[in-house]
């Protein structure tokens, strides 16, 4: 059992038989009246993110989310395909459950798949990963009066922003959770 006053970040808890993720909480004590804590939850299942309210001392049983290595393989069409590492077990997973941050997954990267009670619902990328340019435009010398930034095409298909010194064929080291350019590899 987790108590409302114990919620912090990430915490899972099960509630109206739904299951929920903490994504942001504040404990909130006003000059008047009984402490209060303020939420932002998803509803791990369904990806809704509602704001709700709890009384400190209210209690919920835990959610325990199993959190599993496994490796992207290949897609087919709307299923992906992942190999658990340990049992070489192979799982197709629906397009939908991916999320935004999946397209700098390629092939063979190991990626972490949450499931909750044997339902796959979520495949948490690794947090950092090197990928090559594929195309972009040439930097101009003497343009870099501010921090200027570029489209570029990554070998996954994906298009994020460079620094202007970056050129096709060059690796670069992208944080998959912002989707930004970090350095070159």
């Amino acid at each position: 059992m987790v108590t409302a006053g114990d919620f912090r970040n990430g915490v899972t808890f099960e509630m109206d038989g739904s299951v929920y993720s903490i994504i942001e909480f504040q404990h909130v004590k006003p000059g008047k009246g009984a402490a209060f804590v303020r939420t932002k939850i998803r509803n791990v299942l369904t990806g809704a993110v509602t704001e709700k309210t709890f009384n400190p001392n209210d209690k919920y049983p835990t959610a325990y989310i199993e959190r599993k290595d496994m490796q992207y393989l290949y897609s087919d069409g709307e299923l992906y395909y992942f190999m658990d590492n340990e049992t070489y077990e192979q799982t197709p997973i629906n397009s939908s459950i991916l999320g935004d941050n999946f397209k700098f997954v390629k092939e063979n990267m190991e990626c972490k798949v949450l499931s909750y009670k044997g339902n796959v619902f979520g495949v948490e990328p690794p947090n950092f990963v090197e990928l090559q340019v594929t195309a972009t435009e040439p930097g101009v010398k003497g343009d870099t009066a501010t921090n200027t930034l570029k489209p570029a095409t990554l070998e996954t298909g994906a298009t994020i922003r460079v620094p202007l010194f970056i050129n096709e064929g060059e690796m670069i080291r992208i944080d998959t959770r912002t989707g930004e350019y970090m350095e070159r590899a």
